[in-house]
């Protein structure tokens, strides 16, 4: 290891060991990823679990209900959903329900809020999922949940040092008043001795989420830099993140430009034919499904 990333791994640590808050999932939601994750539970441990928690029960029916899944008929019940989608899925919709909370504190300026970079994260989920499904890599709710969190290090910035990624956020975007800005990686190194992947990886290690999430959020901007047994989700991401900001995501900060990486389309097996195709049931999904973080 370098000594430059050495330094930026422990800047991460010293974030995470003052973050508590947001440096553990609640506890609901580790009760669920655990009890998905034993061989030996059944549905109705899962259902008996989540039925403790009435808002997060409210927030998983929501999203089985939405267009994005398409299930025939209104699904009522917490168990119907398991039946019909699998423990798996609804684990990972409940995490999306967890993340959501922590998109909250308001505007830090007039580029930038949490809300945002919310739906921002809601708009890259959801074209990684199209582009997935529609490649068939096999990836299923992983790559939703792959591209909402994706800059879930940039949440941790902001409950880090909020005054540090104002500056941050002031120096950074594709344009500022007709002028080219600074790149974001760049400028979070000067002013946290870290960037937004580097705590975002950091974030993926603490709450032992699967490795490949850890893939996404640390090389997102230059996936084919990712540990290759996880590069293809890794672009699948940075594909997603680039269609988001062009179709109309309110957030691009840390993009100085949509185009997507060298590699990255190839990796993934993606044309641009088909991507151009793949746009407007993207931007229909946009229009109906989003986790609200009201």
């Amino acid at each position: 290891m370098t000594t430059n990333a050495a330094a930026r791994e422990q800047k991460v640590r010293e974030a995470l060991s003052e973050i508590s808050h947001i440096a553990t999932l609640p506890e609901i939601t580790m009760q669920i990823i655990n009890l998905v994750e034993d061989t030996s539970s059944t549905a109705q441990d899962l259902q008996d679990v989540i039925s403790n928690d009435p808002a997060l029960s409210a927030r998983i029916l929501k999203v089985v209900n939405s267009s994005f899944y398409g299930l025939p008929g209104q699904v009522a019940s917490i168990n119907r959903a398991i039946v019909m989608l699998g423990l798996n899925a609804v684990k990972n919709i409940a995490i999306a329900a967890s993340l959501a909370k922590l998109f909250r504190g308001g505007d830090l300026t007039p580029q930038f809020s949490a809300k945002m970079l919310w739906s921002h994260s809601n708009a890259v989920a959801i074209a990684s999922k199209v582009i997935a499904n529609e490649l068939q890599l096999g990836l299923g709710d992983e790559a939703y949940l792959a591209g909402l969190m994706h800059d879930i290090g940039i949440m941790l910035e902001m409950q880090y040092d909020r005054n540090q990624l104002i500056d941050v956020v002031s120096r950074t975007g594709p344009d500022i008043n007709g002028v080219p800005a600074n790149d974001m990686l760049e400028v979070e190194q000067g002013v946290f001795g870290a960037t937004h992947e580097d705590f975002g990886r950091g974030l993926c290690v603490q709450w032992k989420f699967p490795a490949s999430f850890a893939a996404v959020c640390g090389h997102h901007h230059d996936p084919m830099t990712a540990p290759e047994e996880h590069r293809r989700i890794a672009c699948l991401v940075a594909v997603a993140d680039r269609v988001a900001a062009n179709i109309g995501s309110c957030y691009r900060l840390d993009l100085l430009s949509t185009e997507i990486p060298a590699g990255a389309m190839d990796e993934i097996g993606l044309t641009e034919h088909l991507l151009e195709n793949l746009i407007p049931q993207i931007e229909e999904s946009l229009s109906t499904d989003e986790l609200s973080i009201s």
